[in-house]
């Protein structure tokens, strides 16, 4: 992030919600050179806590308000559960902070364009948490549509697959459960890529239809979606999510399949995690329940959870500055935060919460990192500017589909 001077601006990061992913963002965000305070913030205080001191956070509180109301505070993830997204969005909008939100952007249409409005009208820096967009196969895929390789795309096809441990670990959390559909919670993901390899193709009729013979009577959800797009320019797609699949299904996360047909070619991505299968005696954690073990397994559904996790773990002003020139992660490297952790110092203004305890190793636990970045990033000379990632949240507007969510379960 930069200043209006040109200086490179230190990350004061708010992380609202303390879960499995809300605890990724932040151990990220600890190890992270630029981010010179952190503030945790849940409802649920004992492992808000817990995650406060594995962190070393400078703040933790179980009021959104008061976090993003910090002075030090200029950036915010919103890692909530799925229906308690808009209050800290908002929040964080009416105080001019970047953001990074976990998706959905909301769990309906209506909130869904409430908040993209007050981002846009606040002209924020603001990304959704699309992991895939981050990982190589869809970046190549993208590369090669855009040049032109395919033609004019014709038709789509997807299909994603997903073991149950997952909606019912989502749904158990809160009474909200109608609305957490296969399509609002996790084919967003599927909705999002397709729609982004697809650039520039506007939809304008969808025909969706659900079922509900599984999860429906116990969970209160929806098990599977199907749906047929018909785009301006005639492009047909076809997509469906299933979350209903037996919890003995080896692929615990996202298993998706696509193929792109063109007037000059075809492309299929693979993405189903299937190139590296144990199968043992020794039963296996399952994804995000780990609690339920299998005994056979898709192992490269752990390698594109990194993937897309380690790419997307900060908001955008943390991985890039306003150039979006990667090689600035060099000039990021905040003293001030290391020597914090060195000796336990509060960073800018006393811990009121009394949280942030210094941690074994000290600064030397930067090393690793620091050497990581200046082998992968290039010379800053070397590095052409990017789009700005602002334009992740603008997508949305462009794609017809406000917040990914207004998509028909009838």
């Amino acid at each position: 992030m930069s200043a209006e001077n040109g200086s490179r601006k230190p990350i004061g990061l708010a992380v609202v919600g303390c879960g499995k992913i809300g605890r990724i963002r932040a151990e990220f965000a600890r190890d992270y050179p630029g981010v010179e305070w952190l503030g945790l913030c849940d409802i649920n205080e004992k492992p808000g806590r817990k995650l406060a001191d594995d962190a070393n956070a400078d703040f933790f509180t179980t009021d959104y308000g008061e976090l993003l109301a910090r002075p030090e505070v200029n950036a915010a993830i919103i890692a909530t559960e799925e229906n308690e997204h808009v209050g800290p969005i908002l929040a964080s909008v009416e105080r001019g902070h970047a953001l990074f939100i976990e998706k959905p952007l909301a769990t309906n249409a209506a909130d869904s364009a409430r908040v993209l409005r007050a981002v846009e009208d606040a002209g924020l820096d603001a990304v959704v948490g699309y992991t895939q967009r981050f990982r190589r196969r869809f970046l190549v895929a993208k590369e090669k549509i855009r040049t032109g390789q395919l033609g004019d795309v014709t038709t789509v096809v997807t299909r994603a697959f997903m073991n149950r441990l997952v909606p019912i670990a989502t749904v158990e959390k809160t009474e909200y459960r109608g609305i957490l559909t296969p399509m609002v919670v996790s084919g967003t993901h599927s909705l999002d890529v397709c729609m982004w390899l697809m650039e520039g193709k506007a939809p304008v009729e969808v025909y969706a239809r659900s079922m509900d013979k599984a999860l429906g009577a116990s969970y209160g959800t929806k098990d599977a979606t199907l749906g047929i797009f018909t785009f301006e320019d005639g492009t047909i797609w076809s997509m469906s999510i299933s979350w209903a699949l037996p919890t003995v299904w080896p692929g615990s996360v996202y298993s998706l399949e696509i193929g792109i047909v063109g007037t000059e070619g075809v492309l299929t991505i693979d993405d189903t995690h299937r190139d590296l299968v144990l199968a043992s005696e020794n039963a296996q954690p399952a994804g995000y329940t780990p609690e339920a073990r299998r005994n056979v397994d898709f192992l490269a559904r752990r390698l594109a959870e990194r993937d897309g996790l380690r790419h997307n773990a900060l908001p955008t002003c943390a991985r890039h500055n306003q150039s979006d020139n990667r090689a600035s992660v060099h000039s990021l490297d905040t003293p001030v935060r290391r020597r914090k952790r060195a000796n336990g110092a509060a960073c800018g203004t006393p811990n009121p919460a009394g949280v942030g305890r210094p941690k074994p190793g000290g600064a030397s636990a930067q090393q690793p990192l620091q050497r990581n970045a200046e082998r992968i990033l290039p010379p800053a000379g070397q590095v052409k500017p990017r789009a700005r990632r602002s334009d992740g949240i603008r997508a949305l507007r462009a794609s017809g589909f406000c917040g990914r969510t207004g998509f028909a379960d009838g």
